[in-house]
C-alpha cells in the first residue's frame, strides 16, 4: 500500500492545522521534516523529499502552500515515478510569498509544466498567498483538475482549517483517478 507523504509549507504546519491531523488520522501518512522552516531551500526541501520517497517505495502527497510548489518541482527529478498522485492544497504564488516574506525563500521559480502524476489542486477566491487567476493558471499549466472551496482563505488554521475530513475524500478521488490506465497506455494496447 502507497504511503502518504505531507509536505508543509512556510513554516511548517504547527498545532491545529489540518496537516497535523492528517498525520495523526492516517496510519500510512509521514510528514516529511524539514531541516529549517523559516528558511526554505529548494534543493534542501527537495533532497529530503527525494530521501522520504525513496524509503517508502512509492506515495501520494498531501502538500500546502510551498509544499505544492515542492511537489511540482519533483516532477522534474527521477523520483516522480514513484508519485502516484498529489493532493495540492492552497499552493502559493511564489512571487508573492517572497514579497509577504523577504529574503526567507530560495525556490527558483514557479513550476510551469505539466506534472507527470495525477493532481488536484484546491484552493479558494480570496488566498492572499495566490489570487484565484493565477491558481487557475498554474492548474491548467500543470494538468490538474482545480477544486475552489470558496472564500476560504489559505485553507489553514488562520481560515478556520482545523481538522479537515473533506480532504479525505479528495484523495480517495484522487486514488481513484491515479487508478485508471493512463490513455497513451491504453493507446498502446
Amino acid at each position: 500500500m502507497a504511503r502518504t507523504l505531507i509536505f508543509p509549507g512556510l513554516n511548517g504546519s504547527g498545532e491545529g492545522h489540518w496537516q497535523q491531523y492528517w498525520a495523526q488520522d492516517d496510519a500510512t501518512a509521514l510528514i516529511v521534516q524539514q531541516r529549517d522552516w523559516e528558511r526554505p531551500v529548494l534543493d534542501e526541501w527537495a533532497a529530503r523529499a527525494e530521501a522520504a520517497l525513496v524509503a517508502c517505495g512509492e506515495a501520494f502527497i498531501v502538500a500546502h502552500s510551498l509544499g505544492c510548489l515542492l511537489a511540482a518541482r519533483l516532477a522534474d527529478r527521477p523520483v516522480a515515478r514513484r508519485i502516484k498522485g498529489a493532493l495540492l492544497v492552497a499552493p502559493c504564488d511564489l512571487e508573492r510569498t517572497e514579497r509577504l516574506h523577504p529574503g526567507q525563500i530560495e525556490f527558483a521559480d514557479m513550476p510551469a509544466r505539466e506534472l507527470p502524476f495525477s493532481t488536484l489542486v484546491v484552493g479558494s477566491l480570496d488566498d492572499h498567498y495566490m489570487s484565484f487567476e493565477r491558481l487557475r493558471h498554474y492548474a491548467s499549466l500543470w494538468k490538474s483538475d482545480l477544486i475552489h472551496l470558496g472564500h476560504a482563505g489559505h485553507i489553514n488554521v488562520a481560515s478556520g482549517f482545523g481538522r479537515w475530513q473533506d480532504g479525505y475524500d479528495l484523495v480517495k478521488r484522487l486514488k481513484t483517478q491515479s487508478d485508471r490506465p493512463a490513455l497513451a497506455t491504453l493507446a498502446a494496447s
